[in-house]
């Protein structure tokens, strides 16, 4: 069974309750990292628990999801190995994943409804990583990473 770890903050709640359920009927087992209500809560918390579990690697791939997407993006990318995607549209979601290798799916409930929300994840989680040029540009973004880690 494939599984996938899921978070929002209050402004994604209702959309992240839609796509765990959508994902649970495709066959995922969700992890649900919260939170568990539309009231207020700080976003780098929920983002953050999700961005330590694919990069600890016991995830390979989440999705994270607040009002704009943006503020979980930069959370999510500060962890090493992790890749963390804003994708408001289906192309920037299979391009992610085709160039990028992304393994963190960020989208923002201000800007992608439930029916295009279902669809990018559909190709994010469909598409595989291309390779070739691209495994070099992703060598050098692990080669950042552990500059960073040595400073």
């Amino acid at each position: 069974m494939n599984r996938i770890v899921i978070s929002s903050d209050h402004g994604g709640f209702v959309l992240k309750q839609k796509l765990k359920i959508y994902l649970e009927k495709k066959g995922f087992k969700v992890e649900d990292l919260g939170t568990c209500s539309v009231e207020s809560c700080d976003y780098p918390e929920f983002a953050y628990s999700l961005a330590k579990e694919v990069s600890s690697g016991r995830f390979k791939r989440g999705i994270s999801i607040c009002k704009s997407g943006i503020g979980n993006s930069i959370v999510a990318n500060k962890l090493p190995g992790v890749r963390a995607a804003l994708c408001y549209t289906v192309l920037a979601a299979k391009l992610s994943r085709l160039h990028n290798d992304s393994n963190v799916l960020v989208l923002g409930s201000l800007f992608v409804n439930d029916n295009l929300a279902k669809r990018i994840t559909d190709v994010w989680l469909k598409t595989k990583f291309e390779g070739g040029r691209h495994t070099r540009r992703l060598n050098q973004i692990k080669d950042i990473e552990r500059k960073i880690r040595r400073q």
